[in-house]
């Protein structure tokens, strides 16, 4: 590899394996950022449903189970709908928690792969 001042650097076997990590690392982050969206897009959906649930005035509605539809008493499907909506709020928050460890992880590689190539080497994203 050419450093900035045209001076070769040589890549060790730590340098390779650091530099495979950050892309391993970037793979996950952008399938975290995927799985997040989805998340919060499931998370409003059942907030939207609940809200739905409180306006009807009817006490069976239909709910989904599967691919079919059965109808359940309006409390059993609020009761659902309340568990349903924690389950993907604590799936958030473990992705998000799990996002910010990849970035920091990320942040670090970069300082020791910048260090030591400074411009032989791009870890940025277009």
């Amino acid at each position: 590899m050419q450093q900035g001042g045209g001076s070769e650097t040589e890549v060790t076997w730590e340098d390779q394996q650091n530099i495979n990590k950050f892309g391993r690392l970037n793979n996950r982050f952008h399938e975290l950022e995927d799985e997040i969206k989805v998340a919060k897009e499931s998370n409003d959906n059942l907030e939207d449903a609940g809200n739905e649930l409180i306006l009807t005035d009817e006490e069976v509605v239909r709910f989904q189970i599967g691919e079919v539809f059965a109808h359940v008493p309006k409390e059993e499907v609020e009761n659902r709908i309340e568990e349903m909506k924690e389950v993907t709020s604590k799936n958030l928050e473990k992705l998000q928690e799990e996002k910010e460890s990849i970035l920091s992880q990320m942040t670090e590689l970069k300082q020791i792969l910048y260090g030591k190539f400074k411009d032989s080497i791009n870890l940025e994203e277009d």
